[in-house]
């Protein structure tokens, strides 16, 4: 069972300490048990540095567990076409874009790298509220240089293709 844990650092301020340096088995309890004595028997750093995974154990039922940390330079806002916002939602983008990669000749590695990689760009662009239309238009580029089908399926759904026709003229113009 893996449980996501996320802290946000915000730079310059007395709170960005205090999460710093916090004992990482303060806030921890068992998913099995409840028990709040849980211990790390392992930590590493994911590949893109941007994750840690940590293995946990817990001293009350012996329960291991799974948490992962990422830092989250800011929470973004998605302003949506009608109006509406609501917060940025990575697990919902790697959906989309695992549906677009599924069965394709890419590595699971490469691709969490790609999301997190995806994710870092929207963040730094200094913006706390981003239009759908910049998150799709992002992963719309970033798919083109990976996947050409991937890129396509993305598309289809993101420019909400109606027929056979809209996908005919976005691969002549794809291929320009």
């Amino acid at each position: 069972m893996n449980f996501f844990t996320e802290f946000a650092i915000h730079s310059g301020d007395a709170y960005t300490n205090s999460i710093l340096s916090y004992d990482v088995n303060f806030f921890m309890k068992c998913p099995f048990c409840a028990a709040a004595d849980t211990s790390v028997k392992d930590s590493r750093v994911s590949d893109d540095e941007t994750n840690i995974k940590r293995r946990r154990v817990c001293a009350g039922c012996g329960g291991r567990f799974t948490t992962f940390e990422r830092i989250e330079l800011r929470q973004l806002m998605v302003l949506k076409r009608d109006g509406g916002k609501e917060p940025f939602d990575r697990e919902k983008m790697t959906r989309s874009i695992m549906t677009a990669l599924r069965k394709r000749p890419v590595d699971s590695n490469h691709i969490e790298r790609f999301i997190s990689a995806l994710i870092r760009q929207l963040e730094t662009r200094g913006e706390a509220e981003i239009t759908t239309q910049t998150i799709g238009n992002t992963v719309l580029e970033a798919l083109s240089s990976i996947d050409p089908v991937a890129y396509i399926r993305f598309a289809s759904v993101y420019k909400d293709f109606g027929s056979v026709e809209d996908f005919v003229h976005f691969i002549h113009e794809m291929e320009k």
